[in-house]
């Protein structure tokens, strides 16, 4: 008995030892096809690819990344198919990454990891992928186009000075939205997209709008003379010149030279400043205060003989030439019995298609009456055509002085009478007695709708009677006024 003892136990033992081996090759077989395969922990682009291969994972992926993306605009509903915007995975990059992770670690180790069943760290590989900017935008530009609904402008009401609301629209926010889809399109989880669609307000009706409208209006005052207006836009530039003549449409450059009467007092004042800074002395002051707001004749021409006392009237023509303004002049002093210092032919005086027999002292036309205006405001803002011509000579300060100046010049007619009370009128006008051979009015217009100069001439043979006459200029004046400031969707009362 005691001889067979050690054999059982030998061959127990030879047994156990057989078992062993067998189940190390066994484990290490198992470890080889696992290690053969992508770690457990590992995700590739956002996608759990654990323990498959990697054609499996690229299956995975593609079915992933290959996806509609879903957009929503509105109630519609919209698929883009991201191979129509080029996108395309890296996947060479990609599996590269994971291969070199998945060997990173000794294969021993891994193996003694892999007997103690202690899973390995989490493995992440970032997406890589490219898809093409500019067929993305493309894209969305093109949904644009069918579910945008673009705003629509104010429109004239005919025979009327008033405007009828716009509409508001909703348009795509193409850059934004752009930024959403890329972003989807480069993540594994929702494919959903809500366009950014924002409202747009309505855009304010064209200058041609504008003009159609005034047409209107002297063609339902039956008006069978010469109106010229100009309106320049204070904060974009574009301008209006317009010159009709008994309903016809004729040039407007050059302008028709028309008498300018008081209107030409911007000028003079504009030249005095030039010449003489603030702050003026009390009589100085007290004179060019009452030529602009009670429209004195003496004092304009004792500001005139200030900068020189004979050819005062020259000098300002001079200044108005420095700016370009070749047909508006003044030829001599405004008291009765002046003499004529030289016979100007402008431009505007020498067309042969109109003669408004403008007064040989002192003339302009619409458009440059109305540009100085426009610069008295660009001068009082910091800039425009007066401080290019005269750095050192004229001041932002000494701008909005005249410009002041002319809006305590209230006289509850013409562009007053055109626009909501309380609003902010710096202007001057001008007219024989009555009948009226002409009459005129030029200023700048402030309004929440934006800021505008305006300028308006009216002139017919025979002469004009003051009513009606001066109720046309305030409905052409109302117009403008209703063109910068449109009533709203929400407010149909907003004009005047």
């Amino acid at each position: 008995m005691r001889r067979n003892g050690p054999d059982l136990l030998r061959w127990i033992s030879i047994l156990l030892l057989l078992a062993a081996v067998v189940l190390f090759f066994f484990e290490l077989v198992a470890y080889s096809r696992e290690r053969a395969r992508l770690p457990a922990q590992m995700t590739v682009g956002g996608v759990a690819v654990g323990g498959v291969t990697q054609t499996e994972a690229l299956e995975r992926l593609l079915q992933v990344y290959g996806l509609p993306v879903e957009l929503h605009y509105g109630d519609e509903i919209i698929l883009l198919n991201p191979s129509s915007v080029g996108f395309r995975l890296d996947s060479e990059a990609m599996f590269a990454a994971a291969e070199l992770a998945r060997t990173e670690t000794d294969f021993w180790t891994g193996f003694w990891d892999f007997l103690w069943n202690r899973p390995g760290d989490p493995l992440t590989v970032p997406l890589r992928s490219e898809f093409s900017q500019v067929e993305l935008e493309a894209a969305l530009r093109d949904i644009a186009a069918r579910y945008d609904t673009p705003p629509s402008a104010a429109k004239p009401v005919p025979g009327s000075s008033s405007f009828e609301p716009g509409t508001s629209g909703r348009v795509l926010d193409v850059g934004r939205a752009a930024e959403l889809v890329a972003d989807v399109l480069n993540r594994p989880g929702s494919r959903r997209v809500n366009l950014p669609v924002v409202a747009s307000q309505p855009p304010r009706p064209s200058f041609a709008t504008l003009e159609t409208l005034l047409r209107q209006i002297l063609d339902v005052n039956g008006f069978d003379g010469l109106a010229t207006l100009y309106v320049a836009d204070l904060r974009t530039g574009e301008e209006l010149n317009l010159a009709i003549l008994n309903g016809e449409t004729i040039s407007s450059e050059p302008g028709v030279a028309i008498t300018a009467g008081s209107t030409i007092k911007i000028g003079i004042a504009t030249a005095f400043y030039r010449y003489f800074d603030e702050p003026l002395d009390s009589e100085t002051d007290r004179w060019i205060r009452e030529m602009i707001t009670l429209s004195g004749n003496d004092t304009a021409d004792w500001l005139m003989e200030r900068i020189d006392p004979i050819r005062g009237p020259l000098e300002v023509t001079e200044t108005l030439r420095d700016l370009g303004l070749e047909s508006s002049f003044l030829a001599g002093y405004f008291r009765l019995g002046a003499e004529l210092l030289i016979r100007y032919n402008t431009p505007g005086n020498t067309r042969e298609d109109i003669n408004t027999r403008p007064d040989i002292y002192n003339q302009t036309t619409a458009a440059e009456i109305g540009m100085l205006t426009a610069d008295l405001y660009r001068c009082a803002n910091g800039g425009g055509a007066l401080l290019a011509a005269f750095p050192g000579e004229l001041r932002p300060s000494e701008c909005q002085k005249v410009l002041d100046l002319l809006a305590e010049n209230r006289i509850g007619f013409l562009i007053e009478a055109g626009v909501p009370e309380g609003t902010r009128v710096a202007h001057k006008h001008g007219w024989t007695g009555s009948p009226l051979d002409w009459i005129g009015d030029v200023g700048i217009v402030y309004t929440p709708g934006g800021d505008f100069a305006l300028s308006m001439f009216l002139w017919d043979d025979p002469e004009m009677l003051w009513d009606p006459t001066s109720q046309l200029m305030s409905d052409m004046a109302r117009a403008v006024y209703n063109f910068y400031n449109p009533p709203s969707v929400s407010n149909r009362s907003s004009s005047p």
